[in-house]
C-alpha cells in the first residue's frame, strides 16, 4: 500500500522507518509536520527528511546538491569502478601487459580504461623501441588505442619464428661474409666481408641494390640508421656514408664515391675495428687496441675513449649505456661519464666473442669461445667478482661468433654452422620472483649442472662456419665462410599455420564422415544376419528358396510320395 499526497508525491508503504530518503524540496509532504529550524524555507534544492515513523520527526538535515552524488548507496557493494579515473590509471601503471589484458575482460568500463591506458606505448618502447612505420589499421584510432593495437600485433607476430619459413640465398660476395646489419625501417640489409665491399640488399625481393667501391681491407663490422651508414675496417678506420633523401632507397651514395661531403672517414684506432654501434648523437667503435672510441656524429671527432683489459670483440649501445665484451670480461659503461657501471669478470672461460642487450637495458647476453650463452640481470647491483648469470644455454659446439636480440627471441650463430633461437619470456617472468633455480645448489655456477642450463627452442643448422647473424621483425639473416647470405623468411608463417590447421580439420572431418558411413553399413549388415528365425530357415532351404515349398527328408524323398 502506498500513501498519496495532494501534490502528487507517493511514499511506499514498505519503507523502513529507520531509513532516510532524499526528496526534492517542492515535493516535500506537508502532512509530515516537519518544521525548519529557522522558520523559513532552506535555499538548498534537496532536503534529507526523517521518516514519519521515527521518534524525532522535527530533525532535518540539508545536503548540498554538489555532494549528493558522493553519497554511497548502502545496498550496493563497492568495486574498483567507484574509484576516480586518475587513481585507477595510477593503479594500471603497476600492471604488466598480460595483467592489463586480463583486467580488460572484467567489464566494459575497465576495458575502456585499459585500452586507452598510456602505458601501452611504454610497453612497446621497452621491448622493441620506436616502430619504423605505424600500420594503416592504427591510423584511424586514438593514440593510446593505436599503441595497444600495435603492441598486440607485434606480440602476436613474434610467434612466427616457431613456424614454417622460406629460405632465400643471396649471391654476390666473392669471399666470406663477416658482418650483417638489418635496417628494418627501410627494409634493407647491409653486408660486408673479406672482399672489402659493402653491399645493400632489398629485404623483400632479395636484390642487390647498390655496391660500394672496394675499401682495400676486410670489413668486420657494419651499422646503419636512416641517416648514416658506417663500416669498420681492419685498417683501423671507419668508412661513413650519409643517406640521400632524394632517392627511393637510403644510402644511394654507395654506388659512387662523390666529393660532395656525403661520405667521410674517421681515424683514431690503432688496430682492426671489430664492432660498431650507433645512436642519435654518437658513433661507437671497438677495436683490438683494447679501446672503444666515442665519436660525435656532427663534428666527426672522438669525444671519449673507453679502455679495456683485452681486445674488444663486440659492443652494443642502449640508451645512456654501452655494453662491450673484451677478453673474458663483460662491461657496461655510462656514456656521459665514461665510467663502468658493471663489470662481469670471467664471464666465460675464453674470450667474450659477442654481446647483445634488451632494448630497455635490463638484461645483457654474452656468448663466448666456450660455446655458452649467459644472460645477466644488470639491474642488480652485485659484486663484480661474484655476479652470477641468470640463465645459461649451451647450444653450440664452437665459439658463439654473433648474438642478436629482438624481443623475445635471442639468436646466436657459431663456428659449428648452427643457429639457435631462444625465447626468454619465461626467464624474464622468473626475475620478478626468484632466479635461484637457475643456479646450482651451492650458488656457484657450474656449466655441468643440468639445473643451470636452459635448452634452446629451435635450431637451424646444416651450413659452414657462420660469422654474423641478425634478426628483424620477421626475418633472420646470417653470413659465413660460404660467400652467401641466407635469409629465413617467417613473414608468412602464421598464414601458413592457419592453412595447415584448416587442412587438418578438413581431413579429420572427412575421416570422421567415412568412419560414420562405415559404421552405418556394418550395422545394416549385422541387422540382416540377426533377423527372424523364419527368414533364417528360408535361407537354409536348398530346394528353391521358397518357404512354402516341399521339405525333403534325409532319404531324399518327399512327404507326398511316402503317403
Amino acid at each position: 500500500m502506498a500513501f498519496d499526497f495532494p501534490d502528487g508525491s507517493i511514499v511506499p508503504s514498505d519503507c523502513d522507518p529507520w531509513d532516510e530518503e532524499i526528496l526534492p524540496k517542492n515535493s516535500r509532504p506537508h502532512s509530515f509536520g516537519a518544521r525548519f529550524a529557522s522558520g523559513n524555507d532552506t535555499p538548498s534544492e534537496f532536503i534529507m527528511l526523517k521518516s514519519p515513523c521515527e521518534f524525532h520527526p522535527k530533525q532535518e538535515l540539508v545536503i548540498p546538491e554538489s555532494s549528493r552524488s558522493n553519497i554511497p548507496d548502502p545496498s550496493r557493494r563497492r568495486t574498483i569502478e567507484d574509484l576516480p579515473s586518475a587513481l585507477i590509471s595510477e593503479i594500471l601503471q603497476r600492471l604488466n601487459p598480460q595483467e592489463l589484458g586480463i583486467l580488460s575482460c572484467v567489464s566494459t568500463f575497465l576495458n575502456r580504461l585499459a585500452s586507452d591506458h598510456q602505458g601501452w606505448e611504454n610497453f612497446y618502447f621497452g621491448r622493441w623501441g620506436p616502430p619504423p612505420v605505424m600500420p594503416l589499421q592504427c591510423l584511424d584510432l586514438s593514440v593510446e588505442r593505436a599503441w595497444k593495437e600495435l603492441f598486440v600485433e607485434r606480440e602476436f607476430r613474434s610467434k612466427a619464428f616457431m613456424g614454417r619459413y622460406r629460405l632465400d640465398v643471396l649471391h654476390g660476395h666473392t669471399e666470406a661474409v663477416r658482418s650483417i646489419f638489418i635496417l628494418s625501417s627501410a627494409k634493407l640489409i647491409f653486408t660486408g666481408g673479406y672482399d672489402s665491399v659493402v653491399r645493400m640488399w632489398d629485404m623483400e625481393h632479395g636484390l642487390c641494390i647498390a655496391t660500394s667501391q672496394p675499401l682495400g681491407c676486410t670489413i668486420r663490422a657494419i651499422s646503419a640508421d636512416n641517416e648514416l651508414l658506417v663500416a669498420g675496417c681492419t685498417d683501423a678506420f671507419l668508412q661513413c656514408w650519409c643517406a640521400d633523401e632524394g632517392h627511393q632507397y637510403h644510402h644511394e651514395g654507395l654506388k659512387y664515391f662523390s666529393n660532395d661531403g656525403s661520405e667521410f672517414r674517421l681515424w683514431g684506432h690503432y688496430g682492426p675495428i671489430t664492432c660498431i654501434a650507433l645512436d642519435s648523437k654518437r658513433i661507437f667503435s671497438g677495436s683490438w687496441d683494447t679501446s672503444i672510441c666515442v665519436w660525435d656524429r656532427k663534428q666527426h671527432n672522438c669525444v671519449n675513449i673507453l679502455w679495456h683489459h683485452g681486445w674488444v670483440w663486440s659492443l652494443v649501445s642502449c640508451g645512456s649505456t654501452v655494453a662491450s665484451g673484451a677478453g673474458s670480461d663483460a662491461y657496461v659503461w655510462d656514456i656521459e661519464s665514461g665510467d663502468p657501471v658493471n663489470v662481469i669478470c670471467g664471464a666465460h672461460s675464453g674470450n667474450v666473442c659477442s654481446v647483445a642487450q634488451s632494448y630497455s637495458g635490463d638484461f645483457l647476453f654474452t656468448g663466448g669461445e666456450d660455446g655458452c650463452i649467459h644472460m645477466f640481470d644488470t639491474r642488480k647491483l652485485e659484486d663484480y667478482d661474484d655476479m652470477k648469470p641468470h640463465a645459461t644455454w649451451m647450444p653450440h659446439d664452437g665459439p658463439v661468433n654473433s648474438l642478436a636480440f629482438e624481443f623475445p627471441w635471442l639468436v646466436s650463430s657459431s663456428s659449428d654452422g648452427r643457429i639457435s633461437l631462444i625465447d626468454v619470456r619465461k626467464l624474464l617472468k622468473s626475475t620478478k620472483t626468484s632466479s635461484s633455480k637457475y643456479y646450482s645448489r651451492d650458488r656457484n655456477y657450474s656449466p655441468s649442472s643440468k639445473s643451470s642450463i636452459e635448452p634452446p627452442q629451435r635450431m637451424l643448422h646444416g651450413f659452414g662456419c657462420l660469422y654474423s647473424v641478425n634478426i628483424g621483425e620477421n626475418r633472420i639473416v646470417c653470413g659465413g665462410e660460404d660467400h652467401v647470405v641466407r635469409i629465413w623468411d617467417f613473414s608468412k608463417a602464421l598464414e601458413m599455420e592457419k592453412k595447415v590447421l584448416a587442412s587438418k580439420k578438413l581431413r579429420l572431418a572427412n575421416r570422421m564422415r567415412r568412419r560414420k558411413a562405415q559404421n552405418e553399413m556394418n550395422s545394416r549388415s549385422k541387422g540382416r544376419k540377426q533377423g527372424d528365425p523364419c527368414s533364417i530357415a528360408a535361407k537354409k532351404n536348398q530346394v528353391n528358396g521358397n518357404r512354402s515349398g516341399v521339405w525333403h527328408s534325409k532319404c531324399g524323398v518327399s512327404g507326398k510320395l511316402k503317403g
